[in-house]
């Protein structure tokens, strides 16, 4: 049972999924579908290569040294690493027991905390994409609403867990005032956030829509300056701000 992962890709010098060197593994299925996902390949449930966690750790081992001195490790996504939840914490078990490796899950947040809670006791670091707080706008964006996502974040919060949150900076579409808003006032209602990421739409996966045969829902959306994604920073911060000095 959970014997082995569906794998959509791997990546064996990662530097933008947590700190350090990182292995980054790339797991197969994600039960979102967003309009500016990079990835759209990693959709299905049924695609990417069937592995064992002694083939992933054999394809890990060669870059161990890289990962330890730079203070990185392995980090699972996707697709949405949450939906083979089992195997996930197998492997970051191994790695941890095998080579003392720091391990960061990159999730949606889309699941029942219930489902992850053995993954979540074998995860150091959560970085967590909170693409927009307004639920039916989550939903013409990605095809699920939002409730789930801001429930597991509560629960990474309870847990102690730390968690890098993140959000996609799509002109238009999430960078309006008020979900940035909301968005700084819900991380400063969390105690375990140590670090907001601000990421510019980019359009580089663009072409496996077409591959796909699938119209692509973001044409003609730019990407954002380093202006705005300053803007943005101080909307979000300046909300976090206000809620972290109303507290006692």
């Amino acid at each position: 049972m959970h014997s082995k992962g569906r794998i959509h890709s791997i990546d064996t010098f990662g530097t933008v999924d947590g700190p350090g060197i990182r292995f980054v593994l790339f797991m197969q299925g994600c039960a979102l579908q967003c309009g500016y996902c990079h990835n759209p390949d990693t959709w299905s449930t049924d695609g990417g290569s069937l592995l064992s966690v002694e083939e992933v750790l054999a394809e890990i081992e060669p870059y161990v040294p890289y990962y330890v001195r730079s203070g990185g490790g392995i980090t699972v996504t996707g697709g949405e690493p949450t939906l083979q939840a089992p195997f996930v914490a197998r492997l970051f078990e191994a790695c941890k027991r095998r080579w003392g490796l720091h391990t960061a899950l990159d999730s949606s947040g889309f699941c029942d905390p219930r489902h992850a809670e053995g993954l979540l006791d074998a995860t150091d670091l959560v970085l967590l994409d909170l693409k927009l707080m307004d639920s039916e706008r989550h939903i013409a964006l990605t095809s699920q609403p939002n409730e789930r996502i801001l429930a597991f974040a509560r629960s990474l919060a309870e847990r102690k867990r730390e968690v890098w949150v993140r959000r996609v900076l799509v002109p238009g579409i999430t960078d309006d005032y008020e979900d940035l808003t909301k968005l700084g006032r819900f991380i400063g209602e969390l105690s375990n956030v140590t670090k907001l990421e601000l990421l510019p739409y980019h359009r580089m996966g663009v072409y496996k829509w077409a591959q796909l045969g699938k119209e692509y829902p973001l044409e003609g959306v730019p990407s954002p300056g380093e202006e705005e994604v300053r803007r943005a920073r101080s909307i979000v911060e300046a909300a976090e701000r206000s809620v972290r000095q109303a507290c006692p």
